[in-house]
């Protein structure tokens, strides 16, 4: 594994090192913690590279308990046989017996009150309060508080996922593509062999036009020359910018060994749209069943 510190380019997205395999470049950034607020170095960081990262936002057995709430909600979910969710499909995988899980679950923290209870936390009012004015946590709506839930074995139906922006989403909602935060709550040790997040640094940079064709959403996997990997921690919390090009690489490793959870804080802005079981079926999600990513 090779560890590169990012220094900022000429222009946006400009890759800094191309001598390094970009499958095996590490971000390398300073331990950050998160406190009542983000210091300016944080927010400076943030805004610069377009992500930051955490550390040990919550101890490995506060971790622990989300882990048994979280695989005690999708045994349910799978027992009452539900695909979907206030209009949200699940993403669902085979294990080896023939049992399912749930790999992409959606407004997870309304059927748990520790996870219900995670998002209380005040540390989230340092985030809500760079993310900008009049930003909440939205656990019912869009798709609430998210978990993906990434394997690399014969079943899996999410091993990785392929470039895209998050902010592009805002078009199917009929909406203008804006900034806003992703915020991710690591439940797994996310070290190279899982995959993880690949990110072009900057990329938060571009305007709408490369937003909309600098890659094939979703369908582009391939690694980019001015990518770097982003490992993390179990009880790591990463933001990265929604404008950011970004994607989820497949494990070398197979099984248990590949396991990575991550959660997603929901943020949301403007007037507060609940979900609820009538909720219609995003056309955003009808493209994805279509296009099958």
């Amino acid at each position: 594994m090779t560890t590169t510190t990012i220094e900022k380019p000429e222009a946006p997205g400009r890759p800094t090192s191309a001598a390094v395999p970009p499958m095996n470049r590490c971000i390398q950034m300073p331990r950050f913690e998160l406190g009542e607020r983000l210091t300016p170095e944080q927010a400076e960081f943030l805004d610069t590279f377009g992500f930051i990262r955490f550390k040990g936002f919550l101890p490995r057995a506060e971790v622990q308990k989300l882990v048994e709430e979280v695989e005690a909600i999708d045994a349910r979910l799978v027992a009452e046989g539900r695909t979907v969710i206030n209009g949200v499909p699940l993403i669902i995988g085979k294990r080896k017996d023939g049992r399912g899980f749930i790999q992409r679950m959606c407004f997870a923290s309304t059927f748990g009150e520790r996870l219900h209870t995670f998002l209380q936390d005040p540390r989230f009012k340092a985030i809500l309060e760079i993310a900008g004015p009049g930003y909440r946590i939205g656990e019912r709506e869009r798709d609430g508080l998210v978990i993906n839930h990434y394997r690399r074995e014969e079943g899996s139906s999410y091993k990785r996922l392929g470039w895209h922006t998050d902010s592009l989403r805002d078009l199917f909602y009929f909406e203008m593509p804006r900034r806003y935060l992703n915020v991710g709550f690591y439940l797994d040790d996310s070290p190279l062999t899982k995959g993880g997040v690949r990110l072009i640094p900057f990329s938060h940079n571009q305007g709408l036009w490369p937003m909309l064709t600098r890659k094939i959403h979703f369908m582009d996997t391939d690694p980019d020359p001015g990518e770097y990997a982003l490992e993390a921690e179990a009880g790591d919390l990463t933001i990265h910018d929604g404008r950011i090009w970004h994607r989820v690489a497949e494990a070398s490793v197979t099984g248990d060994a590949s396991q990575r959870r991550v959660m997603y804080v929901p943020l949301m802005e403007g007037p507060e749209i609940l979900k609820h079981e009538d909720s219609p079926m995003p056309v955003y999600f009808r493209l994805r069943r279509f296009a099958r990513f």
